[in-house]
């Protein structure tokens, strides 16, 4: 989904559907933007460029803690398996707006949280209840009713807003640690961007459930600044 606020253009994305890559790169040629934001912090950002693997190491349970760490290897384990069912590597999306920021000399900014601090965040929020209920969902998943998702296009929007309604109920902390907290910190960063650019085009692209609470929260950012001053 693509949302305009002021001079920002708001495109939702999937890291690993191909529809993503094909939007993100007909968005840029048709807007021509000034800058390009994306949803990533300096480590993924580098661990993209790079190709790096990923960091297994027990080393990262003293990083995020125990659970933060396993979050982020059994997320990581399954984004790769479901980009190599479409053929797509997980985050290409991203690396396609940053390729096209370069190639075209456009100004790149980085909006997202510290990855470090995410994972640290989820490892003291995540209650013993959240983990009954992962437990509980595991186990009756073979006789839940499915959800047929073509994972080379991004997700309708109605789907998407079931998923994280679900996600707010079932798993509060996770909700809360891997969107709304992140959401605040990338709105405050694009306030700031706008403030600093405001007669330049700025394209952001954003995982796809992310734009409407995302805008929602740039408005609110702008009213407290205008009071403050």
């Amino acid at each position: 989904m693509t949302i305009i606020y002021k001079n920002i253009i708001l495109l939702g994305t999937s890291h690993i559907a191909s529809q993503s890559i094909k939007e993100i790169t007909e968005a840029f040629n048709k807007i021509d933007p000034d800058i390009v934001c994306v949803e990533l912090d300096h480590k993924r950002l580098h661990a993209l460029l790079t190709n790096a693997k990923p960091d297994y190491s027990l080393s990262g349970i003293r990083k995020y803690g125990l659970q933060g760490y396993l979050f982020a290897v059994i997320a990581g384990l399954l984004q790769r398996k479901l980009g190599n069912i479409v053929g797509v590597k997980p985050g290409s999306d991203m690396l396609t707006a940053v390729n096209l920021a370069k190639q075209n000399n456009k100004q790149l900014m980085l909006i997202d949280q510290d990855i470090e601090i995410t994972l640290k965040r989820f490892s003291k929020q995540f209650t013993f209840k959240e983990k009954m209920r992962i437990l509980w969902d595991v186990i009756r998943s073979p006789f839940a009713p499915k959800i047929r998702i073509n994972l080379n296009q991004v997700p309708k929007e109605e789907l998407i807003n079931r998923m994280i309604g679900e996600l707010k109920t079932r798993y509060p902390s996770l909700y809360n640690v891997l969107i709304h907290e992140r959401n605040i910190v990338m709105a405050k960063n694009l306030v700031k961007i706008i403030e600093n650019n405001p007669d330049k085009k700025i394209l952001t692209v954003i995982g796809a459930g992310h734009e409407k609470e995302m805008v929602s929260l740039i408005k609110k950012e702008e009213n407290k600044r205008d009071k403050i001053y």
